[in-house]
């Protein structure tokens, strides 16, 4: 079973094949049912969607920046620090492509998975693999703690570089990959995406594949 769903409020559930409308006037908002489970795209601010768990794009060093990775510390508050202090001084950072967990602080999460993405170069540098990496690692780190709604940000897209038509239908394969093995206690991944561009771009990404093409 494969099929785009669009909910617009105050209207019921329907089956489209093209596109999601607009959801609560300024916002957009795109599901995909498989099989029990779910994709979702919605346009919004991660750190207002309440989650079992939520992505983070954040750098090497576990030391906070700007984009997505300050806001989650802006809305978490001082205790994701903390922890990622402790990571730090344990571990030395986070490799390129691997993520490490924290609690969620003050957002409406339990958990934040701090992932870590490749800076775009030139597609040559192993950068898919690395990207795709980010989505597994947080995907294997919401099984350990039996989550089964996580969201993401689209990661790297930001000062990090990578095209989105490129890296949005590798997040997406990650992400669909994960949730089509039954074993898996995670049901739901919503990317979370803050502006219209990106939404836009993910929507396409969407819409593209089928479910033999993604096998």
């Amino acid at each position: 079973m494969f099929l785009l769903l669009a909910k617009k409020k105050g209207s019921a559930s329907g089956t489209f094949s093209i596109c999601a409308p607009r959801f609560r006037a300024t916002l957009l908002n795109m599901r995909v049912d498989l099989n029990g489970k779910a994709i979702r795209l919605v346009q919004d601010d991660i750190t207002r969607v309440q989650m079992d768990a939520i992505a983070n794009a954040a750098n090497r060093a576990l030391v906070g920046g700007g984009g997505v990775d300050g806001a989650i510390h802006r809305v978490g508050g001082p205790s994701l620090m903390a922890e990622l202090n402790i990571i730090r001084a344990r571990e030395g950072g986070c490799p390129t492509g691997s993520a490490v967990a924290t609690t969620a602080g003050l957002l409406p999460a339990r958990y934040v998975f701090h992932a870590v993405g490749p800076i775009y170069r030139d597609g040559n540098a192993n950068e898919a693999e690395l990207l795709a990496s980010c989505y597994r690692s947080c995907l294997q780190l919401a099984e350990q703690r039996a989550v089964r709604r996580i969201s993401f940000p689209s990661i790297s897209t930001g000062v990090y570089g990578y095209p989105l038509d490129k890296a949005a239908p590798i997040a997406l394969q990650a992400v669909y990959g994960h949730l089509m093995e039954q074993q898996h206690t995670v049901e739901e991944v919503t990317f979370v995406l803050f502006d219209e561009r990106t939404y836009r771009a993910y929507e396409r990404a969407l819409q593209a594949k089928t479910l033999a093409e993604w096998r």
